[in-house]
């Protein structure tokens, strides 16, 4: 058995840990669980530092659980949340949660006959048959307003002065989470909960309610908030989230995400969201620090992050792409790329709308009248004849060279270079 506390410490992933966690946790195999709210049918990279603390949990040996929020996720936590959350129907959240349970299966063994293999639980199964009356009476005795009311993410949300307050639905949430961790630990024998330091005060509920109800003993642990170094938020791009799954952000963009983080980022990165031991992240960070520009962290980042998430081949196929605008990708990596990834390399390259009809045609006519890609004839022909044009990465010094329906990449686009860095797309419909 490998220390977790001791793990988790010396990557900067401890934010609060109640008294009496590592203690217990020595003892032998323990059971831990991390709530996860279901509201899209995605995780994206904000859920990563969770989801690394549960793979760290079972690498250290200890049995952990994956609690998707059926019930919880048609309320909505409040904590950290300005205005109250739309709530989902059955249907959604029943298709998120189908769609969490395949993510979640890439950072965690829930198929082997290990002791101490993951499980994935929804709280919709103990939560659906619970009376109002039943539960008021059970567990809404057990604490107090008072309590409720002194927890940050209630007395945030009250104090704020554009807040239109908070509705009883999302004041009880609290104590949904915490029987939550009551039901977990008299059926499951869960006895310490996982989460980001804003579930502080939902997680305490519950080992209050554990110590009141049965006069048991929980403990609770969380990490910090990831935070970038020029204060912008983590995890959020001009295009929004970076999620997890590959039709939403693709490979080649959650790759660029990781590569282009800063040198200050990067070794706080590489301890949080990656699997590798300590002597080989300090050696990593070592040998950045002496040549950054090299950039040989974010590359190792990325490389890490990418695999474990979008497989070796995906990464692979990332790596081919970023080579892509930079001058070494070759005419047989660019004929490989999907129409997506090929998308995402040359986002905000000039596009021209041509039509296919016009196949085959004149390619000094095509880049000098048709578009503008050349302003004359001239200049271009004598560019070709320089070899500075190139067209899907393969140079041509013909002048006398048409554009075909065989050079279609993916049956629309021809992407034409002109020097070292200009690009441009020519699309035929």
């Amino acid at each position: 058995m490998k220390n977790f506390v001791k793990e988790l410490e010396w990557r900067g992933m401890i934010h609060d840990i109640m008294p009496g966690t590592e203690e217990e946790l020595m003892k032998g195999p323990a059971a831990a669980y991390v709530g996860i709210d279901p509201t899209g049918d995605s995780l994206h990279i904000g859920h990563l530092v969770s989801i690394m603390i549960l793979k760290h949990f079972q690498n250290c040996g200890h049995k952990p659980f994956a609690l998707v929020g059926g019930a919880t996720g048609m309320i909505g936590d409040p904590s950290m949340k300005s205005q109250e959350r739309n709530l989902l129907d059955e249907a959604t959240l029943s298709h998120n949660v189908e769609c969490i349970k395949k993510q979640l299966s890439r950072f965690l063994d829930f198929e082997s006959d290990a002791p101490n293999k993951a499980e994935l639980v929804n709280n919709y199964d103990w939560m659906k048959d619970y009376t109002f009356i039943n539960f008021t009476r059970d567990i809404g005795k057990m604490i107090t307003v008072n309590y409720m009311m002194s927890k940050d993410s209630v007395k945030k949300r009250l104090s704020r002065e554009s807040s239109e307050g908070m509705s009883f639905t999302e004041f009880t949430y609290q104590l949904l989470q915490g029987y939550d961790f009551l039901y977990l630990y008299e059926h499951r024998g869960v006895k310490l909960q996982l989460g980001g330091a804003d579930q502080w005060g939902n997680i305490t509920t519950g080992t209050e309610l554990i110590r009141r109800c049965v006069g048991g003993e929980a403990y609770a642990l969380t990490c910090p908030l990831i935070t970038k170094a020029d204060g912008g938020k983590f995890g959020k791009t001009e295009k929004g989230n970076v999620w997890l799954d590959a039709d939403r952000t693709s490979p080649y963009q959650f790759y660029q995400f990781w590569l282009n983080v800063s040198d200050e980022d990067a070794e706080k990165y590489i301890k949080i969201f990656t699997m590798l031991d300590r002597e080989t992240i300090e050696g990593a960070i070592a040998e950045h620090r002496e040549c950054p520009e090299r950039r040989t962290l974010q590359k190792l980042l990325a490389k890490e992050v990418t695999i474990m998430v979008h497989g070796e081949k995906e990464y692979q196929n990332a790596v081919s792409a970023s080579e892509m605008l930079f001058g070494k990708g070759t005419a047989e990596a660019l004929m490989a790329l999907d129409e997506k990834t090929f998308l995402s390399v040359f986002d905000g390259v000039p596009q021209y709308n041509l039509s296919k009809s016009s196949l085959p045609c004149d390619i000094v006519e095509t880049l000098a009248v048709t578009t503008d890609v050349f302003p004359s004839k001239g200049e271009c022909r004598k560019m070709i004849q320089a070899n500075g044009v190139s067209v899907n990465k393969t140079k041509i010094s013909d002048v006398a060279r048409r554009l075909a329906a065989e050079d279609l990449l993916d049956g629309k686009y021809i992407l034409i270079q002109k020097g070292k860095k200009n690009y441009y797309i020519l699309k035929f419909e």
